[in-house]
């Protein structure tokens, strides 16, 4: 279905046409009538599938006809991360440049002059608020933020936000819109907390629910089963064997990822951190370096998971398990995306993961070749995800990377992250 088939403004249409958008993806073609209409839509789609001008699209539409308060805030996009807050904005600018649509992102890890702007612009009023929850509690705190006004509530990777611990400060800013507000959810996935969010806050919703897509053949999945204390070596010889470029090694600790940075520069890697911890204007600058192909690798924590479009990976590294399949295909889907369409995907897998790693096998409905670990790191534990289902998922532990006995996870236990 084309985007000129809905009833859509000439401006909005102009503004489809201007970033060359056509076709709709299911995901569009489900969600955005009912918005339309003005129901409340809860919408479980995983990210590349356009779930951002799925709900963009109509609400830009419905603001530029007019009757809505110039001096107040129209509608609230959250999302999770300063990364997809600006690339919500930028696309918000895309679509409605060709209409009187006012627009303003607000996030954390700036500096006080930022601070004041995005103060100034609440206060003000703007047509939509694109903000994380955290920096947009830290201006309601203040006072002199009206959020009475609002007509459209958006939440994007609501999953992901629960999962930072959103939770409370979501219900905190609903409170304070008014009863009529439409409401508007999009989730990669619908566990059992996100149906809670949903039950508390929503009338009536509408469900739109895109399967998860399996990656693409294209991607070669491989894994290694080793002991966590080999993984540093088993990443180590990966490097020296093909020169890394445009690659992205996982983690889910923090913690994790800044060791792992500390360790691949002492190999003479081009490497650089992402995650929370970062200022801003780091994060950015990171980004930036690694997309221009100034860095080689970049070690991160899911906040590049998700929602963030960087074309020409060559490789994805896993160095742990992420604690849910679906969070896995968002990772390595972070490759394959150049314009040979082809990626390859390695995944480390100690013992205690083993299992989580069969849930991931079994999610694909396939088995995941497992390369054969190299004599000289040592032996590797074999692979038995039923045997070790006992010791579970608990996480990243603490440690140096590199640390240990590099014949196998010996060493003594360290605190959990």
């Amino acid at each position: 279905m084309r985007f000129d088939e809905l009833d859509f403004e000439e401006s909005v249409l102009d503004g489809i046409d201007a970033m060359n958008f056509q076709e709709m993806t299911p995901v569009q073609e489900m969600s955005i009538p009912p918005i339309m209409e003005g129901r409340d839509v809860i919408s479980c789609a995983q990210t590349g599938t356009g779930k951002t001008a799925a709900y963009v699209l109509p609400v830009i539409n419905e603001l530029c006809k007019g009757g809505y308060p110039d001096d107040a805030i129209n509608a609230i996009v959250m999302a999770p991360t300063r990364e997809l807050v600006m690339q919500i904005d930028q696309q918000v600018e895309g679509f409605s440049y060709y209409m009187p649509v006012s627009a303003i992102a607000v996030y954390g890890g700036t500096d006080g002059i930022v601070y004041a702007q995005q103060e100034r612009g609440l206060q003000m009023g703007a047509d939509i608020v694109i903000a994380t929850p955290g920096r947009l509690i830290a201006h309601l705190n203040l006072g002199g933020i009206d959020l009475s006004k609002v007509s459209f509530f958006i939440l994007d990777e609501a999953d992901r936000m629960l999962d930072m611990g959103f939770y409370d400060d979501i219900l905190l800013i609903y409170k304070q819109l008014p009863k009529e507000c439409q409401i508007i959810m999009f989730s990669a996935t619908m566990p059992p907390k996100i149906r809670t969010l949903a039950q508390s806050i929503m009338k009536d919703p509408v469900e739109v629910k895109i399967a998860i897509a399996k990656p693409p053949d294209s991607i070669i999945q491989s894994a290694f089963v080793c002991h966590e204390a080999q993984k540093i070596y088993i990443v180590e010889k990966l490097f020296k064997e093909s020169s890394p470029k445009r690659v992205i090694v996982f983690s889910s600790s923090k913690q994790k990822v800044k060791e792992l940075a500390i360790a691949f520069k002492r190999m003479g890697i081009n490497v650089a951190a992402m995650h929370s911890d970062l200022e801003q204007s780091v994060r950015e600058h990171v980004m930036r370096d690694f997309k221009n192909g100034h860095i080689d690798v970049l070690v991160a924590t899911d906040v590049v998971s998700r929602g963030i479009d960087i074309v020409d990976i060559s490789l994805v590294i896993n160095y742990d398990i992420p604690k849910d399949p679906e969070d896995y295909v968002h990772r390595i889907g972070r490759t394959a995306r150049g314009s040979d369409g082809k990626g390859l995907s390695i995944t480390l897998v100690s013992e205690k993961e083993q299992y989580a790693f069969q849930k991931i096998e079994n999610f694909l409905g396939k088995t995941i070749y497992k390369i054969p670990l190299d004599p000289a790191l040592g032996q590797a534990p074999d692979y038995n995800p039923e045997k070790n289902k006992s010791l579970g998922f608990r996480g990243i532990k603490k440690g140096k990377s590199g640390g240990g006995n590099r014949r196998g996870g010996g060493g003594k236990k360290k605190k959990k992250h």
